[in-house]
């Protein structure tokens, strides 16, 4: 029958084994196998055996039965059971003590990975003499831990618990030795609190078992910071950063940005801060704390320099305001990019400034450098336009431009208008004068007079005028008289001729006579007196060739006067001509304003003199 399970220790030099139930089955002459432990608890690094019995008919069907083959197993390649022996995994570390009906398998420096169920399998001479003991043993390798309780954390150390604890219930009665930085300290008891500062490192082991203590408990060390991808870092690209530090217990990590902040908030509480699509915005230096409850280290920073394109860039024009001809004027082209970016100036298609300071300089800025411009900012990793920047330059008026309508000659009672254009920003205002006046005639680009006379003639002048300054040119209004004026004054030089002809007649005949009167007083008396009473014998026959009228400009119109039959006969004719008369009108020199305008009027025509 199969006897109770009980607890046990089997202790030998070099083994470390706590057998947790045992077996037993009398009888040795049925098929079966019976394990010495169904549960066994050993310490890493120790040796283990695990044992057991194994029963079978010693004579069937006339036959004697021998046993050909032993086997310890925990797995099957196909249909095949693997035996430990030649398995890859427990090379050098197992062995087989079999003999009469037993067999121990021997396992040394165990392994966590030993941990398993192994089963023991035998063979006969028998075509059906095989036997596989089921359920087999369960081995469990564990390690000694030591178990670490916060207590109190101080600036430079902590005050912790320390237990030494194994996955497997050890026997209560057990020992244990304790090592403070290698070295050992007396403690027996699995437990105790302590002073722990980051260089301290404490182990235990069971006592008489020293050559296996649990593994060292400690603070992290310094963390070390790595990014991957290595290289250049361009936006947009998936980033990691890892945070890795020696310690046990193992660590939690901490991940920061160095901003100035003394209050950083955590970026994360993982090993790896994670950037899936890292931005500009996310340059900077970052570091990360490790941290267990024995103590914590801070790592060193690690600088992420984001590369990409240029952003949109701004511009800007200084001085701001008002620009003014002549002015010194600067362009600003400004756009964040890393690496830093180039610029290059345009106005419409025309380059005007290429360089890596962005500024387009205007030392004496004109007029024909108003207009729109744009920027271009670009490194390897992109390009991009500005915004359209307005440059508009303000001037003061450019000599005007002056002009009459309707063109050529201008005669009285027409309508007559006089233009003014000058180029000047702002617009120019304009102000019609005539010389000599001193109130404006007009304001406006066009001054128009709807019924022209000749005291309009004379000399006219337009200022055009803004706030940068002001210009004015003269243009010159000559009104001719129409058909009805002509007539008029035709007749008025005719009259005038006549009389002037009249006297001159008047006068020559005078001389005449007082060249033939006699030197003493009585024959000038009988001279008279014969004047007086009869008619001369002969009668003197005067002819006045030709009579001019001249004026600034010909005027075809009674350009010629002759007589038409003689006067009177004489006894001795003479033939006198006055061969020129001119009338010349009087000057059209410029007049100042204020003084009186008066009409010459022996004009005939007028001429526009454009200045």
């Amino acid at each position: 029958m199969r006897g109770a399970a009980m607890s046990l220790s089997a202790a030998a030099s070099g083994f470390v084994v706590f057998l947790l139930s045992v077996s037993v089955v009398p009888g040795q002459d049925v098929w079966g196998v019976t394990y010495t432990s169904t549960e066994i608890c050993a310490l890493k690094g120790s040796t283990v055996d695990i044992s057991c019995t194994y029963g079978y008919p010693s004579r069937i069907n006339d036959h004697d039965t021998e046993v050909e083959k032993e086997i310890w197993f925990t797995k099957m390649n196909g249909n095949e059971f693997v035996d430990l022996r030649t398995d890859s995994e427990y090379s050098g570390r197992v062995e087989y003590s079999c003999h009469y009906k037993n067999c121990t398998l021997r396992i040394t420096d165990l392994r966590e990975s030993d941990s398993a169920e192994y089963k023991f399998r035998f063979i006969t001479n028998l075509s059906t003499g095989k036997y596989t003991g089921s359920p087999g043993v369960t081995l469990s390798v564990t390690d000694l831990q030591v178990q670490v309780s916060r207590l109190l954390v101080y600036e430079s150390y902590n005050w912790v618990d320390l237990k030494c604890h194994s996955s497997c219930r050890l026997p209560d009665h057990l020992h244990y030795v304790w090592y403070k930085n290698g070295q050992k300290i007396w403690r027996r008891t699995s437990s105790f609190s302590v002073y722990v500062y980051p260089t301290d490192s404490y182990s235990c082991a069971v006592e008489g078992y020293e050559k296996f203590p649990s593994p060292p408990v400690y603070a992290p060390r310094v963390p070390s910071v790595s990014v991957s991808p290595s290289g250049e870092i361009v936006e947009g690209s998936s980033v990691n950063l890892t945070c890795s530090s020696d310690a046990n217990p193992t660590s939690s990590y901490t991940w920061y940005k160095e901003n100035g902040n003394p209050d950083l908030q955590p970026l994360s509480k993982e090993p790896q801060l994670v950037f899936r699509s890292i931005q500009s915005s996310d340059s900077g230096e970052y570091y990360c704390t490790a941290e267990n409850k024995l103590g914590k280290k801070t790592s060193n920073y690690i600088s992420i320099n984001v590369k990409y394109g240029p952003k949109p860039p701004s511009v800007s024009v200084s001085p701001s305001g008002e620009i003014v001809e002549g002015s010194s004027v600067n362009l600003t082209c400004s756009s964040d990019a890393n690496p830093a970016a180039n610029y290059t100036w345009y106005k419409k298609n025309q380059t005007l400034f290429q360089g890596t300071e962005g500024i387009h300089h205007f030392t004496s800025i004109s007029s024909e450098d108003r207009g729109i411009y744009h920027c271009k900012s670009e490194n390897q990793y992109g390009q991009i336009m500005s915004s359209p920047l307005s440059v508009d330059v303000q001037y003061a008026p450019r000599v005007p431009s002056v002009s009459v309508s309707p063109s050529g000659e201008i005669v009285e009672g027409s309508s007559v208008t006089l233009t003014c254009s000058s180029d000047a920003n702002p617009a120019a205002n304009y102000t019609w004068y005539k010389e000599d006046e001193d109130s404006p005639k007009a304001s406006g680009q066009n001054f128009t007079i709807t019924y022209v006379r000749p005291e309009h003639s004379g000399n006219y002048y337009c200022e055009a005028q803004n706030r940068r300054g002001c210009h004015n040119s003269t243009l010159h209004l000559t009104v001719v008289a129409g058909a009805g004026g002509k007539l008029a004054a035709a007749g008025t030089i005719t009259v005038v001729l006549l009389a002037i002809i009249s006297l001159s007649v008047f006068l020559w005949i005078r001389k005449k006579r007082a060249s033939k009167e006699p030197s003493d007083p009585e024959e000038r008396a009988d001279n008279r007196e014969q004047l007086r009473i009869g008619q001369p014998e002969e009668q003197e026959d005067l002819q006045y060739a030709s009579v001019h009228f001249s004026t600034k400009q010909a005027d075809p119109l009674y350009s010629n006067i002759r007589a038409g039959r003689p006067l009177r006969h004489m006894e001795q004719q003479e033939v006198i001509e006055y061969a020129a008369v001119s009338f010349n009108r009087a000057s059209t020199a410029p007049r100042t304003r204020g003084q009186e305008t008066r009409e010459d009027p022996a004009a005939l025509y007028s001429t526009v003199n454009r200045t």
